[in-house]
């Protein structure tokens, strides 16, 4: 089993966004690099943080599963205004 490479912290400006959608409880689409594949979700961001010498967003995917994302996995997010969300996804938990 490889090791993931070391942890390269997110910008400071980047990570703040990702903390005021937390507060104002705001969907993201949400793009990252996991295991060589790229993926495209529209997720709810619930919480920052720090463990195994690294930074993580505690999120839930449109199915309801609760996941924790490496930051330094994240490539891109945009917070979505709530005409953005699909009806069946807005039943957020």
């Amino acid at each position: 089993m490889t090791r993931p490479p070391p942890y390269s912290p997110m910008d400071c400006e980047r990570y703040s966004e990702l903390e005021l959608a937390i507060v104002r409880r705001r969907a993201l689409r949400l793009r990252w690099i996991g295991r060589a594949v790229t993926h495209l979700e529209v997720v709810y961001p619930e919480d920052l943080r720090t463990r195994r010498h690294g930074e993580y967003l505690v999120l839930r995917d449109q199915l309801h599963r609760r996941r924790f994302l490496r930051l330094d996995r994240i490539t891109d997010f945009s917070e979505l205004g709530p005409a953005e969300v699909e009806p069946a996804a807005k039943s957020r938990p």
